[in-house]
């Protein structure tokens, strides 16, 4: 891993400003002696914010970025002038990026949009001043209200690769070599078992100058959900897909087997992934003549019923057209 660039999963400490503390002042001036209280409210603190940002894909910016924080406000002043409040942090995150606290593992909230800002630590509100504290009773306020404290803690940030299509199969399924095709994506493509070891993202051009997203993403394992092989890892980048091509090797020694571990690994890790469009890709059927062929897809139509399935070559092309006319039709239904 440390040859790449990519960056999914950080910790970070997080500490927003105290709020100013209220003012106690009272009036005075060359015409009067003993004027009332006009002491000032406090600044806020500064908020830690995170904000969107669709040209970032990765946290790697903030992988040796572990403390984060914000300004405190200023406090309140005499003729009830209010401190200036105290300059927020904006951390800017790609989208799909998970907040969570990182003692409870609860989500704090997502970000899914260009631009979109949430408040990650609040910061602390300022104190009143004593002109707050007038009253008929009380006509010389002597006090006024502390700044509220700052907010501080770890946080956990998760990112969720956001595509329209995620890539799910076994290592050496040929989900690489398939994205390097259908996008301008460089995945690093060999033969052998988790040569991707980070999600891959390219956008795959269609007719009309129309376009959409596909993930690559790393090979899952039997054992995947309890984090076998990485396997956490991978599977959290599905759960942003709005639909999954399942990719089965031709010569795999059981199709409908291999299925049904992916299957169950999602079912595992989050049911409502079976919830989304999925269609079963057969990859590396050039290495098929007719007959196999006519073969393999009986036995696959009695064994996957109703399960959408094609052949495809990346190496060839078979099928390459087809399946983006496919793809794109379950995308915009």
């Amino acid at each position: 891993m440390a040859d790449t660039n990519f960056v999914d999963y950080v910790k970070i400490f997080c500490r927003s400003g105290k709020g100013g503390a209220g003012s106690v002042h009272f009036h005075r001036d060359k015409f009067t002696a003993k004027g009332g209280p006009d002491g000032g409210d406090g600044g806020r603190g500064g908020h830690i914010i995170l904000r969107g940002n669709s040209h970032l894909w990765t946290l790697i910016h903030l992988k040796y970025r572990r403390h984060v924080f914000a300004d405190n406000g200023e406090p309140g002043s005499s003729a009830q002038k209010t401190g200036a409040s105290g300059n927020d942090k904006i951390v800017e995150v790609p989208l799909g990026t998970v907040a969570k606290d990182a003692e409870t593992g609860k989500v704090v909230f997502e970000i899914t949009g260009h631009g979109e800002e949430k408040i990650l630590a609040e910061g602390g509100r300022g104190g009143l001043g004593n002109a707050n504290f007038k009253s008929a009773t009380m006509q010389t306020p002597r006090f006024a209200q502390p700044g509220e404290e700052a907010v501080e803690g770890w946080f956990v940030l998760e990112l969720k690769i956001l595509a329209d299509v995620g890539l799910v199969g076994f290592p050496n399924a040929g989900k690489s070599t398939l994205l390097s095709v259908v996008s301008a994506a460089k995945p690093k493509i060999a033969n052998y078992p988790f040569t991707t070891l980070v999600p891959n993202l390219g956008i795959v051009p269609y007719r009309d100058n129309r376009s959409f997203a596909m993930a690559d993403i790393p090979g899952i394992i039997e054992g995947a959900h309890e984090g076998r092989g990485l396997g956490l890892r991978f599977l959290r980048h599905i759960e942003r897909n709005a639909m999954l091509l399942f990719m089965i090797p031709a010569d795999s020694p059981g199709i409908k087997n291999e299925y049904e571990v992916l299957i169950s690994e999602l079912r595992k890790y989050n049911p409502e992934l079976l919830d989304k469009e999925r269609l079963l890709a057969v990859t590396k059927s050039d290495m098929l003549d007719e007959e196999l062929r006519g073969e393999l897809w009986t036995e696959l139509e009695n064994d996957l019923p109703g399960v959408p399935k094609m052949f495809i070559s990346a190496v060839t092309g078979d099928g390459i057209d087809k399946l983006k006319d496919i793809l794109w039709e379950i995308l915009n239904h």
